[in-house]
């Protein structure tokens, strides 16, 4: 029914991914796999609701409906089994920038946040920008196999120690974090008084066989110290609506978070934003089975290319996202030598590990939400690079 073989040209839109190809890369002949949002078609169904709405001709303001509520809370509990009530959610126009507001409304300067590196590198900037300090507790990374070193955590907490930032599931490394998993997490935050502000932006690109469990979701104790963070946008291509919301249902730590978006003026979001929201919510289960089912035979390429033809690449096994962890550590290069490697030999952009923080040094994150076709010529290219070094 959604044909995610066909090539959508997205060059000439004042797309980050394709025309800032030579502003990142230094050249424009280069196949862009970095960014994290989807080549393919933002879906129909959503695209007709953003078709109707514009036609009212008049963009004036306004306010969220009761359906904006109602798809995210019917959505979570069909895919997630979490039961989530309309007042616990709330409007931000991204989740990166939810992650600024709630360093701003739940820490003050000088307090430690933790992150969980290789991670997200906005997680970085969202604490250090604002005057707190970043503590990094490393994943540790066992046969392929990256988890959460708990040992390592509970020495690092001190009495500054406020808050943990953590992926859930995991960008870039692709991990779900399993229930019991987060549940050690989970104890251990409780002992401490610390908070949890769970990034679940991908958690409905979980892949077949793996099952996403919403952090808040483990019990009510932990719900009142946690914040969850969910979008759209990942999952329908709608990055460039600005959308997401902020789940919170310990009513002190809402209206903290209320309070420090209203006082910036930055909750009233879009009409489009809205009314895409509704949309995707209301109608995407059917088209995110096709997406998922897509994306996963395209995991599958990658994994058996690289195990038969570039064995020197070893692919981490990715439990969700659009993007694999690529182990690039046989090569004994530094990451500015592997990013100029496979840009200027392989013609490939993709996204260094270091950037991700500690841990990420010697790997690459590639994008492959895109056609089967782009891939297969990525790796190709990739395959005529690496033999030559051979």
């Amino acid at each position: 029914m959604w044909n995610f073989d066909e090539a959508v040209k997205r060059e000439g839109t004042n797309c980050i991914k394709y025309d800032l190809r030579e502003a990142t890369f230094g050249v424009k002949d280069v196949i862009p796999m970095w960014v994290a949002d989807m080549d393919f078609n933002t879906p129909d169904f959503i695209i007709s609701a953003l078709q109707d709405r514009l036609g009212h001709q008049i963009c004036g303001y306004s306010f969220r409906p009761s359906e904006y509520y109602s798809s995210i809370i019917n959505w979570i509990k069909i895919r997630h089994n979490w039961t989530v009530e309309k007042e616990w959610i709330c409007f931000s126009p991204g989740i990166v920038p939810a992650l600024n507001f709630c360093t701003l409304a739940f820490t003050q300067p000088g307090d430690s946040i933790i992150v969980q590196p290789p991670v997200y590198f906005p997680f970085f900037s969202a604490i250090e920008s604002h005057g707190r300090k970043l503590i990094f507790n490393r994943l540790k990374e066992t046969d392929g196999r990256w988890e959460m070193d708990y040992d390592t955590l509970i020495a690092g907490i001190d009495e500054k120690t406020r808050m943990i930032v953590i992926s859930n599931p995991h960008n870039p490394v692709g991990r779900v974090w399993s229930r019991e998993e987060l549940t050690s997490l989970a104890d251990i935050c409780l002992k401490n008084n610390i908070l949890i502000l769970s990034d679940e932006i991908h958690c409905d690109l979980v892949l077949p066989g793996f099952i996403h469990t919403p952090f808040a979701s483990l019990s009510e104790e932990i719900a009142e110290k946690t914040i969850t963070c969910i979008a759209p946008s990942k999952t329908f291509n709608l990055a460039g609506l600005s959308t997401s919301s902020v789940i919170i249902s310990n009513p002190v730590l809402r209206k903290s978070f209320k309070n420090i978006v209203e006082n910036l003026h930055v909750g009233g979001g879009n009409i489009f934003g809205t009314t895409a929201s509704v949309a995707a919510y209301s109608q995407g289960q059917d088209w995110l089975t096709a997406l998922l089912e897509y994306i996963d035979k395209n995991i599958d390429y990658v994994e058996d290319y690289c195990k038969k033809m570039i064995p020197e690449i070893i692919p981490v096994q990715t439990e969700a996202t659009y993007m694999i962890w690529l182990d690039c550590r046989k090569f004994g290069m530094t990451g500015k030598e592997l990013q100029n490697f496979f840009v200027a030999r392989a013609g490939v952009g993709m996204n260094e590990g270091s950037t991700f923080g500690p841990g990420g040094e010697g790997f690459m994150r590639i994008n492959i939400a895109t056609t089967h076709q782009t891939v297969m010529k990525a790796l190709e290219q990739i395959e005529k690079a690496v033999s030559a070094l051979r």
